[in-house]
């Protein structure tokens, strides 16, 4: 579980449509140490149903204002979602991963440094299916960044 303030940003962003969140959440991320140059920012992408209900890749948002802040490249092509994927909040942690496992397909980042950008990490099971395809498509590293971390129960990250 977020804590009471992250967890209520990233639901509005997520849910509600507020996607300008997107900036205020990317300039929480600005500090981190995984952004250096050179690097390809890529963002989690959404399966085409979520994608059309929602409207928006909140994911995307961030990478997007990241990429805007920091003067970074942005991979917003080169990661997709071959298959739908049940949500992953819905399933328990030992599940997530089967559900991720070769959902994605990556081109376009031979020999580049990626950084994958999501709003929350929780087991990782997404950020490691993500990065799979994109070393299999020829990426020199990948790392990921997040704007929040789910904790687990009581409190445990």
């Amino acid at each position: 579980m977020l804590t009471t303030g992250p967890r209520r940003v990233v639901h509005l962003c997520k849910f509600e449509g507020w996607r300008r969140l997107g900036e205020s959440m990317a300039r929480a991320m600005q500090g981190s140490a995984l952004l250096t140059r050179p690097l390809l920012l890529v963002p989690i992408p959404l399966g085409v149903r979520r994608m059309r209900s929602r409207g928006y890749n909140q994911a995307a948002e961030l990478a997007q204002a990241l990429a805007r802040s920091g003067g970074f490249p942005l991979g917003l092509d080169v990661l997709r979602r071959s298959r739908e994927t049940g949500a992953q909040s819905d399933l328990p942690p030992e599940s997530r991963a089967a559900n991720v496992r070769g959902a994605f397909q990556a081109r376009g980042v031979a020999g580049r440094r990626v950084l994958l950008v999501d709003d929350v990490f929780t087991t990782g099971a997404t950020l490691g299916a993500a990065a799979e395809a994109l070393v299999a498509a020829g990426a020199q590293s990948v790392q990921a960044v997040t704007f929040a971390r789910a904790l687990g129960p009581l409190g445990a990250a």
